[in-house]
């Protein structure tokens, strides 16, 4: 596909599909930054309910869980099904040939790069470094 770009605020630029990341869920840009059908990773979910159940502050806690709830109800949410597990294999042998380690903290941004690799679609972030080395398996479109 593509290397990383960084997404513009200009109406006619803007993507049909896309699938943003944790960190653009957290982090909200301006609507134009973004695609205009958004779908989330279930992964996506699985680190926002773990991020709720991680706040030892009941004020974060209840943020949190607002924003779970939200992105439940907002986003189409997209399962890591077979055809992610077997891009999965492509993202780990990327990763790995550029001298980057894809396990640790990095393995779940990993994923979700894969579920957006199966799906054909682009993988919109915050954070395009931990998508280093993808270039021709997801384009990476970074927002500012």
């Amino acid at each position: 596909m593509a290397e990383t770009r960084r997404a513009r605020v200009f109406a006619a630029e803007r993507r049909e599909r896309g699938i943003v990341d944790t960190s653009v869920v957290v982090e909200p840009p301006p609507a134009q930054a973004l695609p205009r059908e958004m779908a989330v990773s279930a992964l996506t979910v699985a680190e926002l309910a773990a991020g709720t159940h991680a706040a030892a502050d009941p004020g974060e806690r209840s943020l949190r869980q607002d924003r779970l709830q939200r992105v439940e109800a907002t986003f189409d949410t997209i399962a890591f099904d077979v055809a992610a597990a077997r891009a999965y294999g492509r993202v780990f042998a990327a990763v790995s040939i550029s001298g980057r380690k894809p396990r640790g903290r990095r393995a779940l941004d990993l994923l979700i790069a894969a579920t957006a690799a199966a799906e054909g679609l682009p993988l919109y972030t915050r954070n395009p470094r931990d998508f280093a080395g993808l270039e021709g398996i997801v384009e990476v479109v970074e927002i500012l």
